[in-house]
């Protein structure tokens, strides 16, 4: 089972807006942009019957960022690929270009990722967490590849956002934590105090192709490649 947070962009047309702090989950016409564009995303994915989840401003000012999943297997890639299709096709209403990259705004801004949430069966039943670890340490031995299939460029993209600043782990160092924001895995807090649940793969950018992250998760920790 997996889920996918996907984050996007824009940028008001005249100059830089104040620095980054008030906008995250922001409310105010001083410090969200766009959020007509969001809620009709929003409703026009469950119209489609889209498995979208949530939506929330983020970090950056005019980046959002939408939930889907749970989905299984394939059709993680089917309901993100169409819910972009729509979030194209509902900005050009507004006349509103969406960028995926993963860096759009260079120097001290967040970039866009793709974080992924995943899990079996069995981390999600009690004494999942050895499962949960298990999978995090496979993960760390083919952190190269995982990199290499988290970006359409091969990681190029991702080379430009994954620093280790920003709420990122370093591109060319793997990492895992509880509760950390700046690990290339992160184990939400509850999972931990609870003993089982999901792990969240911070690394995939907002461009990635999640057919590609999918398969190469489920190599890593089902399949032992």
């Amino acid at each position: 089972s997996s889920g996918i947070n996907a984050e996007y962009g824009g940028w008001p047309k005249n100059g830089y807006p104040g620095p980054q702090g008030p906008y995250y989950c922001g409310v105010g016409a001083d410090k969200v942009k766009g959020r007509k564009i969001v809620e009709a995303h929003y409703r026009a994915c469950i119209y489609a019957e889209i498995k979208i989840a949530g939506s929330n401003a983020e970090v950056m000012p005019s980046q959002w960022e939408y939930q889907i999943g749970p989905c299984e297997g394939i059709e993680m890639g089917d309901h993100l690929w169409v819910s972009r299709w729509i979030l194209c096709r509902i900005a050009e209403e507004f006349n509103v270009v969406i960028s995926f990259d993963p860096k759009p705004i260079p120097g001290d801004w967040n970039g866009a990722g793709c974080h992924t949430n995943i899990s079996t069966l069995k981390m999600r039943t009690a004494g999942g967490y050895k499962h949960i670890e298990a999978a995090i340490a496979a993960m760390s031995k083919k952190h190269t590849e995982h990199i290499e299939s988290y970006d359409p460029s091969g990681g190029a993209d991702n080379r430009r956002r994954l620093t280790g600043l920003h709420e990122t782990a370093s591109i060319d160092q793997f990492s895992s934590g509880v509760a950390h924001r700046g690990a290339s895995i992160r184990i939400p807090r509850q999972v931990a105090a609870d003993g089982y649940g999901y792990f969240e793969d911070r690394r995939p950018s907002s461009n990635a192709d999640p057919y590609s992250v999918t398969n190469r998760i489920i190599r890593t920790i089902c399949l032992n490649e």
